[in-house]
């Protein structure tokens, strides 16, 4: 059985006005968007959460343990699903929202988890003598977490927070299950409706590894420029 290649299908008008080529550029805007925004939620809470996990407060911490152990081990696709069609069912202004806010906000939350482990491991990794001498120099605990321990810690996470960066790329696919016209549900239609799937699925899993190869380079950039002075690998 002989297989001929058909990139040309990209070329091809969807009916609509506009080339499949047009559509799947487009269908990565929308991807890269969603990964974008639930991105900045995710370091947003992940940060505060992954802080109280590590403050002398023992209701605070255990009320940021609760936020990691609930978001962490629902599956996404569950909570996708539990932002789209319960949340709104029980908070009626919410079915006004669009599905696009809902989705980065269930990604945005499920990630956030994550990032506040890291957070929590990167605080709990520096020495104690740091805290104290925050404290002895007449900061307030919250002045020592801003100035002393979180930008020491974030230094030290930059590399699990690539590999998180990534990630929340590859999990925004899960926004096809509510209709948002990312990179899947473009490969799902298109698929079906030109019988091409391997030319499909191949392009965009191209446009999937060239995502995720360019935030790889920007955050090993970024480590390099943040790394502490005098550690392995340290820009010269």
């Amino acid at each position: 059985m002989n297989f001929r290649w058909e990139w040309e299908v990209f070329l091809r008008d969807t009916g609509g006005g506009e080339t499949y080529l047009h559509w799947m550029f487009s269908a990565w805007g929308w991807t890269l968007s969603v990964a974008a925004c639930a991105w900045i939620i995710a370091i947003l809470f992940g940060a505060v959460i992954g802080t109280l996990r590590t403050v002398p407060s023992l209701l605070l911490a255990r009320l940021a343990n609760a936020w990691v152990e609930l978001f962490r081990n629902i599956p996404l696709l569950v909570q996708i699903f539990i932002w789209y069609h319960v949340i709104p069912s029980l908070y009626k202004p919410l079915q006004e929202v669009p599905s696009f806010i809902l989705v980065v906000f269930a990604l945005g939350f499920f990630t956030s988890a994550r990032v506040a482990e890291q957070v929590r491991a990167g605080i709990q990794s520096l020495p104690d003598g740091q805290r104290y001498a925050g404290l002895a120099m007449g900061l307030t605990l919250p002045q020592t977490y801003r100035f002393v321990l979180l930008p020491m810690a974030f230094r030290i996470i930059v590399p699990p927070l690539t590999s998180e960066s990534m990630n929340i790329i590859k999990n925004s696919s899960v926004a096809f299950a509510v209709s948002i016209s990312e990179l899947t549900l473009f490969a799902l239609q298109a698929q079906e409706e030109t019988s091409r799937g391997i030319e499909v699925y191949l392009a965009v899993t191209g446009l999937y590894m060239l995502t995720a190869f360019a935030v790889n380079r920007l955050m090993a950039f970024v480590e390099q420029r943040v790394r502490v002075p005098g550690t392995l690998g340290a820009a010269r």
